[in-house]
């Protein structure tokens, strides 16, 4: 196994772009290769402006093409929080956009003939305590009632139709989520980026950003360039060219691990429906088979702020073996980990700054969401009324003591483990008992 040898880029390797001449001015600059920035430089530079999208790595090299490919859009916050936080008609508003962004995103995949190997597989969620049934039933009640999603609880006595594992007490499953492969969706944003005119500078950092009358100075490692617009679009991989957003998205180790190939019987008994899943435990891990069904991939925070250690691994492989003890001799393979983008709002974002607009905080569920916010971004530099969002509001807060470095994720992940395992012990005193 590599260390951070990411399953994704065997089939759809990164490569770094032709250094071509950075133009003095342009219409629109965009700091990020990602989904976000991709997504914007499709919709400008098919409205005939001059865009140059800047990346510090090869276009994509962050969490574009390092997540899981699980098509969720999930909000952290549950409806009752997101009330609570932003009133009632902004708080359903977002809930309608999630919606409007997940079938969005199928649409331009299959629109723009994006082979990336998606599926609408549907994903379950299980609940890890017996009392996290009734929410997840309620949830996919919700989801029925008020945007027409066809969702429902499953007993933990038909738990076996759609998971092959007793470590759930039930869950529920939810039809409009699928999977895709993240490193091939991105190759097809590049792509289309491209062809529609825009300039792909990977490999060239942004060095600082400066107001200049009506428009904005880039200064990049190859060169300056004069913007009338300029979009932000780093999400979790933001530095010191722009202090005051380092402030705001607090950038989390997602780590995934793959397993080597597991015989089609065995892969039939455990994953029977090739859903994408996820669970109520407080380090909250996702898993999904691999496109070709051979493999299964499993996620989860990483728990580390430097270095790459192996304990996250293991860490993951315990979490996998829980769920499929078949599973504990099974060769992990590969093992990576990519920043997500947390804020204090918690939802993705969507502001402006001084003349910069600025996209990102997506919380772990940038496939659906990045795009969505890019392209949204995008229409409001055309002055499109189709960029209006209800994730466009005011910046999110400053996280308090923080300036870049998560110092305090190592003790965050430590607490939340702490409670999974007492979780754990308790459900085994309760196996025993009965």
């Amino acid at each position: 196994m590599g260390k951070n040898d990411v399953y994704w880029w065997e089939e759809a390797p990164l490569a770094p772009t032709d250094h071509k001449p950075v133009a003095p001015t342009s219409d629109v600059v965009i700091v990020g290769a990602g989904y976000t920035g991709l997504s914007a430089a499709i919709t400008l530079a098919r409205a005939g402006r001059s865009v140059q999208v800047f990346e510090k790595m090869r276009p994509g090299e962050g969490a574009s093409s390092r997540n899981g490919g699980i098509t969720s859009g999930n909000l952290r916050p549950s409806q009752a929080e997101l009330i609570k936080r932003f009133g009632e008609e902004r708080a359903l508003a977002i809930l309608a956009e999630g919606k409007a962004a997940r079938e969005d995103l199928y649409r331009f995949v299959e629109t723009e003939k994006v082979a990336c190997d998606f599926a609408l597989t549907g994903r379950f969620s299980g609940a890890s305590a017996p009392g996290d049934y009734e929410r997840l039933a309620r949830d996919a009640e919700m989801l029925n009632r008020v945007l027409g999603i066809e969702a429902y609880a499953v007993p933990r006595s038909e738990q076996h139709s759609v998971l092959g594992t007793k470590f759930y007490y039930g869950g529920s499953v939810r039809m409009d989520i699928g999977g895709l492969h993240p490193a091939k969706l991105l190759a097809g944003m590049l792509r289309l980026a491209v062809e529609a005119g825009a300039t792909i500078h990977g490999e060239t950092a942004v060095e600082g950003m400066a107001a200049d009358g009506d428009a904005h100075v880039v200064t990049t490692a190859r060169g300056k360039v004069r913007a009338r617009d300029t979009l932000v679009a780093v999400n979790g991989y933001t530095d010191t060219a722009d202090r005051w957003l380092r402030r705001r998205f607090v950038p989390v180790r997602s780590r995934i691990i793959a397993t080597a190939p597991i015989s089609p019987n065995l892969m039939g008994e455990l994953m029977p429906r090739r859903m994408m899943c996820g669970e109520t435990r407080k380090l909250h891990y996702y898993y999904r088979p691999s496109p070709d069904g051979t493999r299964i991939l499993f996620g989860g925070r990483d728990g580390t702020i430097a270095g790459d250690p192996d304990w996250p691994t293991e860490n993951l492989r315990r979490a996998l073996v829980d769920v499929f003890p078949v599973l504990d001799k099974t060769e992990i393979t590969h093992s990576w980990f990519g920043h997500v983008a947390m804020n204090r709002d918690m939802i993705p974002r969507m502001f402006t700054r001084k003349g910069l607009r600025y996209a990102g905080g997506y919380c772990g569920s940038g496939v659906v969401w990045a795009r969505w916010a890019g392209q949204k971004a995008a229409r409001q530099i055309l002055g499109d009324s189709a960029g209006g969002s209800a994730l466009d509001f005011r910046p999110p807060p400053a996280v308090p003591f923080f300036t870049g470095k998560a110092w305090f994720m190592p003790a965050v992940f430590g607490w939340l483990r702490l409670q999974d395992k007492l979780a754990q012990q308790k459900r085994s005193r309760n196996s025993k008992a009965t």
